[in-house]
């Protein structure tokens, strides 16, 4: 039986060339409508995993205590006490280190120690905070008693709330008034120098020691102290003012005129110094000269 075109037509196959481009257009149409039929669902965790968080964690506890400083007005008279007290407080620690310096047996140790570094012609050996470390412990050991008296009767009865703070302010006073009396009692100039700032206060003659008014004796005992230094400082002087005259006079007799005589006079001084056991002598002299060591 004959076929006709048309049939021929419907039987033919398709070439490869022409499902290329069929194929392609179905997968694109795939991809692009999975999305819109996938319906919309969260995805869980898997077990034992932790879960996400936004919150920020607490901070850890401070190490230092906190301090609030208010100022307000007194409810009761203790509390203008307590405001009295830390002022005054304060007043003395701002005073503290001229009361030390002034009013203890610091002065005289520390220009000694200073006069006796010139004379060994010592010029950063030993350094001065060395020496004013030496003056510190030295005036605590030769203070000790009296500052154990201030203690004993003024400071430990008003941390207590036993006295009040004049009351404890007269017992701290005493002892220092009596150690500042002890040394002036034993220099001759010590009454000139009261009767100098009594006549420049014009107050009139004290009967005895006991009736110097604090402000008027502080000064006197600042002036005796000096002296008393300046008397022991002129003695340590003597014998290294010897030592150099002996070496200038040699250095002129050799002809050595530009060689200074301190270069050469020096270690001669601390070979003396050395030798005779200056350290302890100097320390035993001064406790002498406030009455200590017999």
């Amino acid at each position: 039986m004959p076929t006709t075109p048309l049939a021929k037509r419907d039987h033919q196959v398709p070439s490869p060339k022409s499902q290329v481009p069929r194929t392609l257009l179905l997968a694109v149409t795939l991809l692009l409508a999975a999305p819109l039929a996938a319906p919309a669902q969260e995805t869980p965790f898997p077990g034992g995993t932790a879960q996400a968080t936004t919150d920020l964690p607490a901070p850890p506890a401070p190490g230092i205590p906190f301090i609030d400083l208010t100022v307000r007005n007194p409810q009761n008279g203790r509390e203008v006490a307590f405001s009295l007290q830390l002022l005054l407080l304060l007043t003395a620690l701002s005073l503290a280190p001229s009361i030390i310096i002034l009013m203890t047996s610091f002065l005289r140790i520390s220009v000694v120690l200073d006069f006796i570094k010139r004379a060994l012609s010592l010029q950063a050996v030993p350094p001065t905070q060395v020496l004013m470390g030496i003056s510190l412990f030295m005036t605590l050991f030769i203070m000790w008693p009296t500052f154990s008296t201030i203690y004993e009767k003024a400071l430990r009865p008003l941390s207590a709330g036993e006295v009040n703070v004049e009351t404890a302010y007269h017992e701290a006073e005493a002892p220092l008034r009596d150690f500042m009396y002890t040394q002036m009692r034993a220099s001759p100039a010590a009454n000139d120098n009261i009767r100098l700032f009594m006549a420049m206060a014009r107050l009139e003659r004290p009967a005895r020691l006991g009736d110097v008014p604090t402000w008027v004796l502080i000064p006197a005992f600042i002036l005796n102290e000096l002296t008393v230094a300046f008397k022991i400082g002129i003695l340590l002087f003597i014998p290294f003012i010897v030592i150099d005259m002996v070496v200038a006079s040699a250095l002129m007799s050799m002809g050595m005129i530009m060689l200074p005589p301190v270069m050469i006079s020096m270690p001669f001084k601390l070979i003396l110094f050395v030798l005779v056991d200056g350290w302890g002598l100097l320390t035993g002299q001064l406790f002498r000269s406030f009455g200590l060591g017999g």
